[in-house]
């Protein structure tokens, strides 16, 4: 009956991958189903951007450093592998926008830059009166006639002006999605702004009213913030994930570089080695140019070539306590885009992430690189250790060099949604399920770049995949 299992390869050995290999592997065991499971990652290590260093006492991620609790297939995936016990909240605090050298608090009650609290938009020196009464507007603005995709620019500069969008929407949406707003999709970004648009009409009232109040009686600590990692750092989850798979599912330092027909039999991958791997079913868990390389001039990936991707840095900054003058009460600061400022963002991640830091260190995570504005990843540790350092003595005192510095680059890592990029994406994975059946793409460059999105789109990759073999 050998000649009857069937074989499923998932290519990418990030986090996407890692989910749909785990929980392909898991049902197959479960259910004890005649199939087998192959992970080929191109580099020597799994988890692609989950990268976490441990030096001097400090644990320090390079790349994303936690996820939204209410997206819980994230906090289920670690449960499953378990590692339910090392789950953290985050620490609540003010965050702040950096504006016209100043640190401003963000206005209460704000969501993604939407005030749903008159009072403290209001009363903020973030925007001038005429700033605020410009976005007063959204009160009686008419709803958009647009009914296809727009840009997220567009749609908030329509509801509520330039001024409030560059120094509250933009650095917000910004460090998600490091892009161009003006070129973004809505719908593929936010889409339930546009809904709650044309329900409520004016945007503010609707994200008053559908935002929920905080409970009357507190089950959590009251700092305890909305987002959650792992106490020994992103890594520890590739790790567990790793632990839990068959040790002959996985194949590292090995590229596919092309994927053929194999008859009526399925498809054959061949690899960097020259040996070739024969798959009933396969997932490609890659980025959208990694996906171009693999099927060259092939139309049924059309657009994906030309889809755009921004390359930014993390730098992580660690200080003796006594050498910094940390009198802010927060957890970091967005840097509105018509400051003069290279950071995008700070996160003060001593006082978010306690845990992540030694008593009397203070560790400093920012960032730079953005659409438009990327050169600056390409520039030596050093300089950019220089310019960043230069930026943050410009919002608090820091009195010596830091102990160390972790410059970490990260190469189109942050795929562009512009406008129209659903319909693209819906008509490529149309295209491949009539031309290659059982083949599916799942990642950040297609319905999603949270961790949560990643790991939701593996899960249904694997669904998919089983549903495909029957």
């Amino acid at each position: 009956m050998a000649e009857d299992r069937k074989k499923v390869v998932v290519v990418g050995g990030g986090i996407t991958g890692l989910t749909a290999a785990y929980y392909l592997q898991k049902t197959i065991h479960e259910k004890q189903l005649p199939c087998e499971v192959l992970l080929v990652e191109a580099s020597h290590k799994l988890g692609g951007k989950f990268q976490t260093v441990y030096k001097d006492g400090f644990t320090i991620e390079r790349g994303p450093d936690s996820f939204l609790e209410r997206k819980r297939s994230a906090a289920e995936l670690a449960i499953d592998v378990g590692l339910k016990d090392e789950l953290v909240n985050n620490t609540a605090g003010r965050s702040f926008v950096l504006a016209n050298e100043k640190l401003h608090p963000m206005p209460k009650g704000a969501v993604m830059g939407i005030p749903t609290k008159i009072t403290p938009f209001i009363t903020t020196d973030l925007f001038s009166i005429q700033g605020k009464m410009r976005a007063a507007a959204d009160f009686v603005m008419p709803r958009s006639k647009v009914s296809g995709d727009q840009s997220l620019g567009g749609f908030f500069r329509r509801r509520l002006g330039d001024e409030v969008v560059e120094n509250l929407v933009e650095p917000l949406l910004s460090g998600i999605y490091a892009g161009d707003i003006d070129r973004l999709s809505l719908m593929s970004t936010f889409p339930q702004f546009y809904q709650v648009e044309q329900k409520y009409r004016s945007l503010i009232m609707g994200m008053k009213k559908t935002t929920p109040s905080a409970p009357k009686k507190e089950v959590s600590p009251k700092n305890q913030g909305i987002f959650l990692t792992l106490k020994g750092g992103l890594q520890s989850l590739v790790k567990a994930i790793e632990e839990k798979l068959d040790p002959s599912s996985i194949l590292k330092g090995t590229r596919v570089v092309s994927i053929v027909n194999n008859d009526e039999k399925g498809y054959k991958l061949q690899l960097n080695n020259g040996e070739w791997v024969e798959a009933d079913s396969i997932i490609l868990a890659l980025p959208h140019f990694a996906l171009a390389d693999l099927f060259p001039d092939d139309p049924l990936i059309h657009g994906l070539k030309e889809m755009p991707a921004t390359s930014v840095a993390t730098v992580a900054m660690a200080f003796d306590a006594k050498d910094v003058n940390d009198h802010m009460d927060g957890t970091g600061f967005v840097v509105s885009r018509n400051s003069d400022y290279t950071i995008t963002a700070c996160t003060w991640t001593h006082k978010k992430w306690p845990h992540t830091t030694p008593e009397g260190k203070v560790l400093l995570r920012c960032y730079v690189g953005r659409a438009g504005e990327e050169t600056v990843v390409d520039l030596s540790d050093e300089e950019i250790e220089r310019i960043v350092l230069a930026d943050l003595k410009r919002t608090m005192d820091l009195h010596a060099k830091p102990d160390f510095t972790i410059v970490t680059r990260w190469k189109q890592a942050m795929p562009q949604y512009t406008v129209g990029h659903k319909e693209r994406i819906g008509r490529i994975k149309s295209n491949l399920r009539d031309a290659m059946p059982g083949v599916f793409i799942a990642g950040s460059s297609y319905e999603g770049l949270g961790i949560p999105d990643c790991i939701d789109q593996g899960k249904a990759a694997a669904d998919e995949v089983l549903q495909h073999i029957g």
